[in-house]
């Protein structure tokens, strides 16, 4: 609440309730193919709530179970309000896991589909008033509107499945494969709807990030399965499904736990590990090389004269040529092995049970292809698209335990070794010399530089 000062007068003024011209709505800023998409979405789940309510009959008992499930479904959203407002902070580009589907599916065995789109719309504006803060109108219509949607498909597979009157709940084998079927209907059309709009939104967004977490849709498939359990017990005797509410608030505080998970371990900006967790996986690594007399490498590697490429083209260009470096390094690597981002253009990688001549080896590998693999960036200000004929790096390898016997000592020792690459000339790699302490300056270098050769514009592409 904001508060405005009028006439001598104070008046609470609610900022979502603000007067925008259609003109000015967001909605308008999207790409073509997603505007239309969007539009699309809304007026077919308009278009089949009012079909569904031409001929709508509701019986006393309908009734009963609508009341009891918005009952539950508000009850669960204002308890865990401060869950779901995090949560919605925290997502942005990526499909929303949203628990309301656990309500929302029970509506589907339950209740005809203008009453589950009424359940929807109870859901939506509860949380308008009381879980969201400032949000986009279109996106939440919209997610609406694939609940309506996947929920009319869901209601199809039952119908077909010759479940026609509620209670819709699983009675014998056969029952249970058309509501298995039906809920698994709902989810398909939900997730690939929404993952849809991310896609057309943001065609900069990888397939890969648009589709979400895996472990996201388990919990989606167990709202569902919930659901299940919520409806069939409802139909029996519904003054019970309340107790289920400590269950539901459980599930919905785990979801929230592996977010916050990722978000520790990863940075934003590369999807690298953060340095903090890559310096927990590293001590483990130790802890059991020493258990087992194995090595340890680690790389840390800088993209040489970075600022050169932020200052000619913008930051934007550098987090490109960043992004391109974190390619080639990831192909490069193995699945045991971790890269983080330590800060700036630095990166770190740990690759347990490598020596030091398979380490130089690698190191040898990422940097001769980011040096012969051209990189597009896009120019800040033109808007040009730019072709760089490489990238060049220099590299510090240490080895545990020749050249530290912990975490910090691996990670002084490389990180001085980088600073003798660059001091060398840069664009090459050296090793930490071996020390009795585990804690030794840079040699000079153990691996052939490429001919330095200054990055310059290749050709200029009109985007």
């Amino acid at each position: 609440m904001t508060r405005v000062r009028d006439t001598g007068l104070v008046m609470s003024v609610n900022p979502r309730l603000r007067w925008v011209s259609p003109r000015k709505w967001r909605l308008w800023s999207l790409p073509p193919a997603s505007l239309a998409y969007v539009l699309v979405t809304d007026v077919v789940a308009v278009l089949v709530t009012v079909m569904a309510s031409l001929h709508l009959s509701v019986s006393r008992t309908e009734w009963v179970w609508f009341g009891v499930l918005a009952g539950a479904s508000l009850l669960h959203l204002e308890a865990a309000r401060s869950i779901e407002r995090r949560r919605e902070l925290a997502v942005e580009g990526v499909p929303y896991t949203n628990l309301k589907s656990l309500w929302v599916f029970t509506g589907v065995l339950l209740l005809p589909l203008p009453l589950v789109v009424a359940l929807v719309v109870i859901a939506y504006t509860f949380c308008w008033a009381r879980v969201y803060g400032q949000f986009i109108w279109h996106r939440k219509i919209f997610s609406a509107a694939t609940f309506i949607l996947a929920s009319a498909c869901a209601s199809a597979v039952l119908r077909a499945g010759g479940l026609e009157n509620a209670p819709r709940v699983p009675v014998g084998p056969w029952s249970l494969v058309i509501v298995v079927a039906a809920a698994t209907t709902w989810w398909l059309i939900n997730y690939a709807m929404v993952v849809g709009a991310i896609l057309l939104s943001s065609p900069e967004t990888t397939a890969r990030r648009a589709l979400g977490e895996l472990s996201d849709q388990l919990v989606v498939a167990a709202a569902l399965g919930l659901g299940i359990a919520v409806g069939a017990l409802e139909a029996s005797n519904p003054w019970v499904v309340p107790v289920l509410m400590v269950t539901v608030l459980a599930l919905h505080r785990d979801l929230l736990l592996p977010q916050y998970q990722r978000q520790a371990r990863t940075d934003d900006k590369t999807g690298l590990a953060a340095p903090t967790f890559w310096s927990q996986v590293v001590d483990a690594e130790l802890r059991r090389a020493q258990l087992v007399g194995a090595n340890v490498g680690v790389l840390m590697m800088d993209v040489d004269k970075f600022s050169e490429i932020n200052n000619s083209y913008g930051h934007p260009a550098g987090d490109q040529a960043l992004q391109a470096v974190v390619r080639v390094v990831r192909s490069e690597i193995r699945r045991g092995d971790l890269a983080a981002r330590w800060g700036g253009d630095e990166l770190a990688v740990v690759l347990p049970g490598t020596s030091s001549t398979e380490l130089l080896s690698v190191g040898e590998r990422i940097r001769l292809r980011l040096a012969h693999t051209p990189v597009s960036i896009t120019h800040a200000k033109t808007g040009k698209t730019i072709i760089l004929d490489g990238i060049r790096v220099s590299m510090g390898a240490a080895v545990y335990p020749d050249s530290g016997v912990d975490v910090d000592r691996l990670v002084l020792a490389a990180d001085a070794a980088l600073l003798a690459a660059k001091e060398a000339g840069r664009n090459q790699i050296c090793l930490a010399t071996p020390s009795e302490n585990g804690s030794a300056p840079a040699s000079a270098p153990q691996a052939i530089p490429l001919q330095a050769r200054p990055m310059r514009r290749r050709t200029d592409i009109p985007s």
